[in-house]
């Protein structure tokens, strides 16, 4: 595989970072009959291999700013997104390479600047890519968009939660699910595990924009289902929640939020009344997909029986998890964080798509299903905005650690 940099600098922010860190050394059956021309089966579209696949590689390393010789650890970390997103992501072309399929990698730095961007657009390197991978953040992404579809380059948004009618790009590969996903995700499973006989659906729903966001796609999930019977209540505390309870029903209570200033005495409230001394009320609780990267006392939400959804969970006591972290740290150094791996998922799977299908990788895309060191990837495709990955999981509080429900 080879490997360009638009910024020699960038070797000498990863050295700086490693020293930073700590060191841690069929066989067909014949025809039984002539067929006619209408009754032969359609020929198979012979596949269009690739001798060399072109990715271009665009990170924010902002090295621009890097003052390398003032550079304490503090300052190091900043930049550690990209660095351990790149490493990762060079680890995971590494090992689809063994395809057979040579890889030109061109690593470019966006600087987080759409100048810098659209600078990119007259390089000979860049107008050669058989898959851009970036920019990472949405107002770089919907920089690239026209760009994209003028030229019919398939674009993949690593990182970007965002909703892709943002884009309005047929040639964008969503990889992070956005949050009508997630909300989907939760209402199917409330759907199948509420008795409508005594369960009830409440919402609490402070009704900022955020919040919404993730309720309006559970309420309208109910409302559109023929024949739903569940009753649906929607609250904007748990406060104003208490004073409609009722003994004997089954409450599924989706709280919106994930401002931490409104979700941790809302936990605490839910908690109380699930555990009155005089007898308290059934409670499951249903979390914002953010919770995840959030500090809430477990032991509440291991009594709440708590579930939140979630694009990616690490399984550290897995065999394949195990071996590539003893290769990041063989490889680099240190540790790998939660970008190196979101970097080898999209890099093994984008790079393994690319060798079984050639120039025609896009529209087998959904074909493809990948289950990752740290993402699942299982693809839909909309004509207008373009492929979009739905996998996703729910994760429940047990024994002070989220455990995968399904």
């Amino acid at each position: 595989m080879v490997v360009k940099f638009r910024h020699w600098s960038l070797i000498l922010v990863i050295a700086v970072l490693a020293a930073c860190s700590p060191k841690i050394v069929p066989t067909p059956k014949p025809e039984t009959e002539k067929k006619t021309e209408q009754e032969k089966a359609p020929e198979k579209k012979t596949v269009k291999k690739l001798s060399t696949a072109n990715i271009s590689l665009l990170l924010p390393f902002n090295l621009n700013d890097v003052k390398l010789k003032s550079m304490s650890k503090a300052d190091a970390e900043k930049y550690a997104m990209p660095i351990d997103f790149y490493q990762g992501f060079k680890m995971g072309l590494d090992s689809t390479a063994s395809s057979g399929l040579n890889f030109n990698l061109n690593v470019f730095d966006t600087q987080d600047d759409n100048t810098q961007i659209g600078s990119l657009f007259k390089l000979e390197q860049f107008r050669k890519s058989n898959l851009v991978v970036g920019p990472v953040f949405p107002v770089g992404v919907k920089y690239i968009s026209n760009y994209s579809k003028l030229n019919n380059v398939p674009v993949v948004s690593p990182l970007a939660a965002s909703q892709p009618s943002e884009f309005n790009n047929p040639n964008l590969i969503s990889v992070v699910n956005n949050i009508d996903l997630h909300a989907k995700k939760i209402a199917t499973y409330i759907n199948k595990a509420a008795n409508p006989a005594s369960a009830i659906l409440v919402i609490i729903n402070t009704k900022k924009t955020e919040d919404e966001a993730f309720a309006a796609p559970i309420r309208d999930f109910f409302k559109n289902q023929q024949g739903n019977k569940l009753i649906i209540q929607e609250y904007n505390s748990a406060f104003a929640f208490e004073t409609k309870m009722i003994k004997g029903k089954q409450y599924m209570v989706v709280v919106a939020s994930s401002d931490r200033a409104f979700v941790l005495p809302t936990i605490e409230k839910l908690y109380k009344l699930k555990n009155l001394p005089t007898g308290g009320y059934a409670i499951n609780l249903f979390g914002h997909p953010l919770w995840s990267k959030q500090n809430y006392p477990a032991d509440k939400l291991q009594n709440l029986n708590t579930i939140i959804s979630s694009s990616y969970k690490i399984d550290y006591k897995s065999s394949n998890v195990i071996n590539f972290i003893k290769r990041y740290r063989h490889k680099y150094g240190f540790e790998p964080g939660e970008y190196a791996f979101k970097g080898f998922d999209i890099a093994y799977f984008f790079g393994k798509v690319l060798s079984t299908y050639g120039t025609d990788y896009l529209e087998n895309l959904t074909k493809e299903k990948y289950k990752g060191l740290h993402n699942n990837f299982s693809f839909i495709h909309d004509a207008q905005y373009g492929y979009i990955n739905t996998s996703l999981m729910l994760l429940r509080y047990k024994n002070f650690a989220l455990d995968v429900v399904e």
